[in-house]
């Protein structure tokens, strides 16, 4: 059993958004936070913890992405902790990088997450490239509002790798496939992630808005055509999605955000601030250790 990546489930009690198509949301995934340093046994699970870091390594795990039902920035005392752990591994991890919308981030937080965290690579969920339509669409407060030129402006000038992560929702409908690309291009995007949103098909309140404001079902199928025509083919991720050079970025089309498709291959593992592994996001039945 391999997997491609680690995915580090940043501890928070509530994200700072309310995104309207959140995973998260969709299912019961709590688990109890042994990473809190006001816990008497926190030497132990911090142990726990660097045990289930050193396994994905030994398993030739390359890359560890920050992520959660929340925003990782929002636990600067975890990123602390991480950021440590990491150093006192003895074969570290090399290739971190954060999941984030940007909130809260500014240029002090990125010299943190850079020099103390070991980041290398953001990648910046956007749900429309309108700051006002991207805010609405992930619940962002208002006073919190991302400046996504600016925040992507500092991101380069702290020589971070930048991979925009599109949500595809009705807020990139002004745009066709080629001005995106452009506009993409522009912000400094080194790569680019296409997500269709996931839908469960349980009637959720999540569901229902990507019934109104996702991406129609074909618009995978145009992007796929549009990479096709004007991209070149970089190779195939583990977990079976084709990766492409186009117009200079790194391009990939993400129809499984949740790691459905493919049983044969883990998408990642899923370190959680209970300090265990797993395989899936909403099964805790996929428990490794």
């Amino acid at each position: 059993m391999s997997a491609q990546s680690l995915s580090i489930v940043v501890p928070n009690k509530r994200c700072v958004n309310d995104c309207a198509f959140c995973v998260s949301k969709m299912h019961c995934t709590d688990t109890v936070n042994m990473m809190d340093d006001s816990n008497k046994l926190f030497d132990l699970y911090l142990s726990d913890y660097l045990d289930r870091l050193e396994f994905c390594r030994d398993d030739k795990v390359d890359t560890i992405m920050l992520t959660g039902s929340s925003e990782p920035q929002q636990n600067r005392k975890f990123l602390t902790y991480f950021g440590l752990l990491i150093k006192l591994m003895k074969n570290p991890f090399h290739k971190i990088e954060m999941q984030t919308t940007g909130v809260l981030i500014d240029r002090n937080y990125l010299r943190f997450l850079r020099n103390h965290v070991g980041v290398n690579t953001i990648a910046l969920s956007l749900s429309s490239f309108s700051n006002e339509k991207n805010r609405e669409y992930n619940g962002t407060p208002i006073d919190l509002k991302v400046d996504i030129d600016q925040l992507c402006r500092d991101i380069k000038e702290y020589d971070f790798n930048l991979r925009l992560c599109l949500n595809m929702t009705d807020g990139f409908n002004w745009y066709d496939i080629d001005s995106i690309f452009s506009t993409a291009k522009a912000l400094g995007a080194n790569q680019i992630t296409f997500r269709m949103l996931y839908s469960s098909y349980n009637n959720t309140p999540q569901d229902d808005w990507i019934f109104v404001h996702g991406a129609k079902p074909s618009a995978a199928t145009s992007i796929k055509e549009y990479i096709l025509e004007h991209g070149t083919e970089l190779g195939t991720l583990p977990y079976g999605a084709k990766k492409y050079s186009v117009h200079g970025m790194s391009t990939v089309v993400d129809t499984d955000c949740m790691n459905k498709e493919n049983k044969e291959e883990n998408k990642y593992y899923i370190l959680r601030p209970d300090c265990k592994l797993y395989s899936q996001w909403d099964d805790p039945a996929s428990l490794i250790f």
